[in-house]
């Protein structure tokens, strides 16, 4: 996995959004690949005049979209029993499934959209949706606008600090400290929608 980031952005330049669908669309069936790397560095790179931003654009979203579509119908198909007893040769561990599972029973098309922003869930999100026979147009309204929020928040990101060469090495050391302010405001923000839309359907009574 360490090789695969460090070379990531010479990857992403050489094949371009080409290294960046496959990327993401393995990650989103359940592979541990850095797909959210990968759309980092091409937005990156086309900040820097390397590729286009649109392709990098409609390429993650498309893989994201797509790879959580087949994952979900894996999960549809074949079900937990099946993952499970295959799952750990690509890192899904019986206590990382039943997990998500347990809150994707629990909140439903919240979690699908958060769950893109969270590396553990987002590459069993679709598996579980499917095996947990969450309905089909449910799981799809979700994930498009999950995967809208995901690609767009790096995209965006990356594509402007990919102008400064200066700034990306900060960026890149920076990640992980970004991703924790950007992340929890992203979830805390979905939560607090999510619980005045219950609100207003009488679900949660004032206190």
């Amino acid at each position: 996995m360490l090789w695969i980031k460090d070379h990531l952005l010479t990857l992403v330049e050489q094949y371009g959004v080409i290294a960046l669908f496959l990327s993401i669309t393995l990650e989103t069936l359940g592979l541990p690949l850095p797909g959210e790397s990968a759309l980092i560095a091409s937005s990156a790179a086309a900040g820097a005049g390397k590729l286009n931003i649109w392709h990098v654009v409609i390429a993650a979203y498309v893989a994201a979209v797509l790879g959580d579509n087949i994952g979900y119908l894996i999960g549809r198909r074949y079900g937990k029993a099946v993952i499970l007893r295959y799952g750990g040769r690509i890192g899904i561990t019986h206590e990382k499934y039943v997990e998500a599972e347990a809150v994707t029973a629990k909140y439903g098309p919240l979690m699908v959209i958060a769950a893109r922003f969270v590396p553990l869930l987002r590459q069993i999100n679709g598996l579980v949706a499917g095996s947990t026979e969450m309905h089909w147009a449910t799981f799809l309204g979700a994930n498009l606008f999950g995967a809208a929020l995901w690609v767009g928040g790096w995209a965006t990101l990356a594509y402007r600090l990919g102008h400064d060469v200066s700034v990306l090495p900060w960026f890149w050391n920076h990640l992980a400290l970004v991703a924790m302010v950007v992340i929890p405001a992203l979830l805390i923000g979905i939560a607090l929608l999510y619980w005045r839309l219950r609100r207003k359907k009488g679900d949660i009574t004032p206190m």
